[in-house]
């Protein structure tokens, strides 16, 4: 594992160096949203919805959508403004009784764990916490907000779990269940009666994702059976320079292609926008090659003239 937040706890006057640590991982079947034909992954574009025009990440700015739809774009500034909390510090509040704390407050766990400096006071808080049968409630900021929190132990090792807020909690509205309707004395004794038929001991190796395991042997089948997509790979997105080279590609096409009289690769796209461009040049380099080849014939019927007027020169010395 490897730590994601350094810091210390603060228990009264004694700090506790300790490391952060994500004490869950997901492994929830994860599927990816790909192009059936030839198994390209489908890619998203942050478009406008006003303009349509797809925006460049450095121009999205965070805005904020007030109760009745209107938007409020929130500067850089403005965000620097917010209270914020960056210290490196988990601070104790109180030490609160373990069934206070409702289990639907809990949002995410993580481990402690001690710097060698702080080994001995990480002890000593977590056999407290242990012999109180309490909980330690504390403020904590990992990134940059503050959040409630608390530290309870867990296999010899303290935990830190992130609370909800208080109004993150729904309340259940349920009109079905707002009624006084209790179970009569025979269905609660039937009941009763399957609860003590049914009672255990929690042991999580019992019980297995058999979803996620169907998934991974169907995947197995199909690779074993070569029922997999061969997928090429991904085109980069193309620089201005590579776009150049591109233009100046299909003018060096169409040039070769009007001097044999082919057609040229690019022709069966004449019609996209972006082909404008390579024609006009092609054409241009076509007009240019005409006027250097009469250039050149011109220069050639020069020297033959020239050569002709020195040849008649010398033969008339000749028979003087």
């Amino acid at each position: 594992m490897r730590a994601i937040w350094k810091g210390a706890v603060s228990f009264g006057l004694v700090n506790v160096p300790v490391r952060l640590f994500s004490a869950t991982e997901n492994h929830d079947v994860q599927f990816r949203q790909v192009h059936e034909k030839d198994g390209g992954r489908i890619k998203y574009q942050r478009v406008c919805s006003i303009d349509g025009e797809e925006v460049p990440y450095s121009d999205i700015a965070k805005g904020y959508e007030a109760a009745d739809g209107q938007m409020v774009v929130l500067t850089d500034e403005d965000l620097k403004s917010l209270p914020t909390r960056s210290t490196k510090e988990i601070s104790i509040e109180k030490f609160v009784p373990s069934e206070q704390i409702d289990p639907l407050l809990f949002d995410k766990s993580y481990y402690l764990e001690p710097d060698k400096t702080g080994l001995k006071p990480y002890v000593l808080l977590r056999d407290a916490l242990e012999k109180a049968d309490r909980m330690a409630l504390v403020t904590v900021s990992v990134r940059t907000r503050m959040t409630l929190a608390v530290l309870r132990v867990r296999d010899g090792v303290i935990v830190l779990q992130t609370l909800l807020w208080a109004d993150e909690v729904r309340a259940p509205e349920f009109e079905s269940l707002s009624e006084e309707t209790h179970a009569t004395a025979k269905e609660l004794a039937m009941a009763s009666s399957l609860v003590d038929s049914l009672s255990g001991d929690y042991e999580p190796e019992e019980f297995e994702d058999d979803y996620a395991e169907a998934v991974t042997q169907l995947v197995a089948t199909k690779i074993e059976g070569g029922d997999i997509t061969e997928t090429p790979e991904a085109k980069g997105e193309e620089t201005e320079v590579v776009d150049l080279l591109a233009a100046l590609q299909r003018s060096v096409d169409k040039a070769k292609a009007a001097k044999t009289g082919g057609p040229s690769a690019s022709d069966s796209d004449s019609d996209s926008a972006d082909e404008k461009p390579a024609k006009k040049t092609a054409a241009k380099t076509t007009t240019q090659k005409s006027a250097a080849k009469k250039t050149t014939a011109k220069k050639t019927t020069a020297k033959k003239s020239t050569a002709k007027t020195t040849t008649k020169k010398a033969a008339t010395k000749k028979a003087s």
